[in-house]
């Protein structure tokens, strides 16, 4: 079973095309050129393939992608 962090990794990487050698788990939606309009669809996609609706506030350009995997996790515990 993948960890959310490999799960949202696998949402990014069919959104955008950011070169799998800058995704870590430091990096950021803007580190990775990803812009608003893809971070929206993102949103949607991990609500819709993980059940987590993460909101417009929540999901900022400057979160790493390890924070985001927290905070779908913390919202799974919930």
């Amino acid at each position: 079973m993948s960890t959310t962090y490999d799960q949202l990794v696998a949402i990014l990487t069919k959104l955008h095309d950011a070169p799998t050698d800058r995704i870590s788990p430091e990096a950021t939606f803007a580190g990775l050129d990803v812009d608003s309009l893809t971070m929206v669809e993102i949103s949607m996609r991990i609500e819709r393939d993980l059940g987590v609706p993460v909101g417009d506030n929540e999901l900022q350009e400057d979160l790493t992608l390890d924070a985001t995997a927290r905070l779908i996790d913390s919202k799974l515990a919930q």
